[in-house]
């Protein structure tokens, strides 16, 4: 960091043990009238115990609300801002005089010795002088293709904002346009940080998307269609969760359960979905496919989940998401989301991906719909109400692929995939109240999936 001349300084010094973990201890300091930057240093001691670290973040928020966070693992957190540029995570602009607080967040201190942290706050008066260019300022609303198609895209990805080392917004993109895809949507830990210079950098031919990941002690969420910041401190059984959900659909964006059955604690806290109440309450959209389908998120047990909450009657819609934290990621076979909008632009996603219009995929092909007696087509996500002839189409499948249709869960009609073709047969509501479709490799591993078609007798 830059030193400051003629400053103010605060510092605090803490010990934590185990039954500190998963707070928010508040430190809170006072901004003078006419400050032009702000430095903290962080540090903690012992880094890590018992073979894995100890981690703690920062979060800051000056007399207004939130000024930033930088979910990331390490011992030692540096940050400053000023008017004119911010560390990744944090938020740039005027330093408002009063009370400000940082936050350290507990998300894992290990069993052993006491933790000992040291917090120094510097505020400084000196004419800013960045040697950062100023972050790019775009607005939402950006229409990349003014016509209605099957748009690909990654839902959930992170940058240098977060924990995506030094990844920044530029390079993410940049590795989206290679993979071809038609949207990207960033969604780093609990911050929203990178939105404007996300918003800015639309394209041609790539969308760029806002959200952010709702990173809480018991689980993970999307929040996609956000340019706020979202509150993420709050414990299971509070009546919080399931509100905050509604609210966001209220707002026309999305909430969707991040990788539910993903490994949990210690090893990654709060990874693991552990809302009893939102089982799966209010959440509407469930990502079931977080990275690659065979990778470390136990993506088949979220299928088998999303199956069961379907069959208890539950209308939901699944996802994918990268979860991108590294230019390889996209090589890796992950899953991700082909959506039939209206246009490409962040509000006709949203609308689709909210109606079940998409279906998930590493590389193939996959559709389902159906036509009904009385000439009416309906595609994945839609309500049927009478007998109608279903469709099912795919393309680019590899040698040995199985397509397999299920209905309630249950094996309907399966066959080998190999490169492209379709089948069509008749049902009736009677028949069942939910189908989907699969696409599996020789080896069992998911290729492609549709969202359901749903049957509803009148």
């Amino acid at each position: 960091m830059n030193s400051i001349r003629d400053s103010v300084t605060a510092a605090f010094n803490g010990i934590l043990t185990v039954r500190h973990a998963k707070h928010h201890i508040p430190h809170k300091f006072t901004v003078p009238t006419g400050a032009t930057r702000l430095e903290i240093r962080f540090v903690c001691e012992p880094a890590e115990a018992h073979g894995l670290d100890n981690m703690l973040t920062l979060s800051l928020f000056d007399p207004h609300g939130f000024r930033g966070a930088r979910h990331r693992g390490g011992n030692r957190h540096d940050l400053f801002i000023d008017a004119v540029a911010a560390t990744p995570g944090y938020v740039r602009g005027p330093l408002p005089a009063g009370e400000w607080t940082v936050q350290v967040d507990t998300h894992r201190i290990m069993p052993g010795a006491p933790l000992n942290y040291m917090l120094v706050i510097e505020v400084g008066f000196e004419p800013v002088a960045s040697n950062m260019a100023p972050t790019p300022q775009g607005k939402p609303g950006a229409v990349v293709r003014a016509e209605p198609g099957w748009y690909r895209g990654d839902l959930h990805s992170h940058t240098d904002h977060s924990d995506a080392d030094d990844r920044s917004v530029t390079q993410l993109i940049e590795t989206a346009r290679a993979a071809g895809l038609d949207f990207l949507f960033v969604t780093d830990h609990n911050t929203i940080s990178p939105l404007a210079e996300v918003d800015a950098a639309a394209g041609a031919t790539l969308l760029t998307a806002g959200g952010m990941e709702l990173t809480t002690f018991w689980g993970h969420a999307l929040v996609l269609g956000t340019r706020e910041w979202v509150d993420w401190r709050f414990r299971p059984d509070e009546g919080v969760i399931n509100q905050l959900a509604k609210d966001v659909y209220a707002k026309e964006q999305l909430f969707i359960m991040a990788h539910p059955c993903s490994g949990g604690d210690p090893y990654c806290t709060g990874c693991a979905w552990r809302f009893g109440e939102m089982m799966p309450g209010a959440a509407h959209i469930i990502e079931i496919w977080n990275g690659r389908w065979d990778g470390d998120s136990n993506n088949e047990q979220a299928l088998a989940l999303y199956y069961d909450w379907l069959n208890q009657g539950h209308r939901l819609v699944a996802t994918a998401g990268s979860d991108t934290h590294s230019t390889a990621d996209y090589a890796a076979a992950t899953g991700f989301n082909v959506v039939y909008a209206e246009e490409l632009s962040e509000a006709a996603l949203l609308r689709a991906i909210r109606a079940g219009h998409l279906y998930l995929s590493s590389g193939p092909r996959l559709t389902l719909e159906a036509r009904q007696q009385d000439g009416a087509l309906r595609m994945m996500g839609d309500t049927i109400t009478q007998a109608a002839d279903v469709a099912v189409r795919w393309q680019g499948a590899p040698d040995g692929a199985l397509v397999r249709v299920l209905a309630n869960g249950q094996l309907l009609h399966q066959q080998s995939a190999d490169g492209e073709g379709g089948v069509t047969w008749s049902i009736t509501p009677a028949d069942a109240t939910w189908l989907i479709t699969e696409m599996r490799g020789r080896n069992g591993v998911l290729l492609a999936v549709t969202n359901p078609l749903f049957w509803q007798i009148e």
